[in-house]
């Protein structure tokens, strides 16, 4: 029986998490691409792990990965984007807080995707329609609560809109201490976590559209039924772009106000 997408996009993303989870804490050779930026063996090999099962059950789609680029069917409609490895400073520090992400992008809307989280066990993953949380075989219903009020800043560049809007500022918005507390973060897993109900909101700039480091995540967010706009309240992948996605109405139109003000001075 041919696999779902959803089913093909959680096996690719188990696939590059075995290979992430099992080189944890070895030695790793670095490729550097750019200041303070670089890539490891690792990446790449998870990057290949994940095309394995993706070329075996959807060979006539396309797949853009971060580290090997395009390949596959240029022609077709449906491409996988692929993260193999987001985070990977963070892994190469031995910090355990990265994610592995597929997602699939037929153009018009992305739909099937798997956030891997490799030293959790965890995969959070969406058929387009829900979004549902694999843990030990065993997969369960997931959805967004802004309860912890803790919100995860990307601090990373590019910053497009630099001049206007720096994440950073926010962090000393008296709104937002009195609303919200920070995390700041250099993966998109806690987008996951945002439509899983451990985030309130995440905040960052960058034009996101077909984006690997990003896709998956806000699949994610968008089936659980988290509210998502671009930094101005726009919608998403238009105008200033950005990445606002809040757990609920509230959380989200509270730091749409707090950037708003940024962007008013």
């Amino acid at each position: 029986m041919r696999p779902s997408d959803a089913e093909v996009a959680v096996a690719a993303a188990e696939a590059g998490a075995a290979i992430v989870r099992a080189r944890f804490g070895t030695p790793l050779t670095r490729v550097e691409k750019a200041p303070m930026d670089f890539a490891t063996d690792v990446d790449v090999s998870a990057e290949h792990a994940i095309l394995d099962v993706l070329r075996a059950a959807r060979p006539a789609d396309a797949y853009l990965g971060e580290e090997l680029g395009t390949s596959g069917n240029g022609s077709a409609g449906r491409v996988w984007l692929i993260d193999p490895l987001c985070g990977t400073v963070n892994f190469a520090a031995q910090t355990p807080m990265m994610a592995v992400n597929v997602a699939l992008s037929d153009g018009s809307r992305t739909g099937a995707a798997a956030v891997a989280a490799p030293l959790a066990g965890e995969v959070f993953w969406t058929d387009g329609q829900q979004a549902f949380l694999r843990r030990n075989g065993t997969d369960t219903a997931i959805s967004p609560a802004a309860d912890t009020r803790l919100v995860d800043i990307n601090l990373d560049p590019p910053h497009p809109n630099g001049t206007s809007f720096q994440a950073a500022r926010m962090l000393a918005d008296p709104a937002f201490m009195t609303a919200f507390r920070a995390r700041v973060s250099a993966t998109a897993l806690p987008l996951a976590w945002v439509a899983a109900g451990r985030r309130a909101a995440y905040v960052t700039d960058g034009h996101l559209r077909d984006n690997v480091h990003f896709s998956a995540g806000i699949a994610l967010c968008q089936a659980a039924g988290c509210v998502i706009s671009g930094l101005q309240g726009q919608p998403l992948y238009t105008g200033t772009g950005g990445l606002v996605a809040g757990a609920d109405r509230q959380a989200h139109a509270a730091l749409i106000e707090i950037i708003g003000q940024q962007f008013i001075r």
